[in-house]
């Protein structure tokens, strides 16, 4: 197949009572073609859910561990199923996406980081965990 080179310019304006002046940034992107008839994106999402009885400070970090949660089934969590490297994990709480770095997770347990709050008994805990896979078809 045949690769083809694509130049994205992106213009900024350094000062808006000056528009005169300007930036303008060049980024070479390399493109390569592919025929979508020939392979196939295939997603799998898990998402476990867990809801606190009473509580959690995380001033000083938590450690929430896998088997609290349920899976989308309503069956009992033994480990999430991570994703890596084609894949992502989003963390919800109380219906609102975390930032990514304020949380990490394996496949044993959710790690909040240390932060400000308390989050209250009966406040919904969602974790999705999104994969990846291509198969040729």
């Amino acid at each position: 197949m045949e690769r083809h080179r694509k130049c994205k310019k992106v213009v900024r304006m350094i000062d808006f009572k000056d528009y005169g002046k300007k930036i303008v940034c060049q980024t070479h992107i390399e493109i390569t073609p592919i025929d979508s008839s020939e392979v196939s994106i295939i997603p799998t999402v898990n998402r476990y859910f867990y809801i606190p009885a009473s509580n959690i400070t995380v001033t000083t970090g938590v450690t929430i561990p896998s088997n609290l949660f349920y899976n989308d089934d309503g069956s009992p969590t033994t480990e999430f199923m991570i994703f890596n490297p084609n894949g992502y994990v989003n963390l919800y709480i109380n219906g609102v996406m975390q930032e990514g770095g304020m949380y990490s997770v394996n496949a044993n347990s959710l790690i909040i980081n240390p932060t400000p709050g308390i989050i209250r008994a009966g406040t919904a805990i969602i974790i999705e965990s999104l994969g990846f896979s291509s198969e040729k078809i």
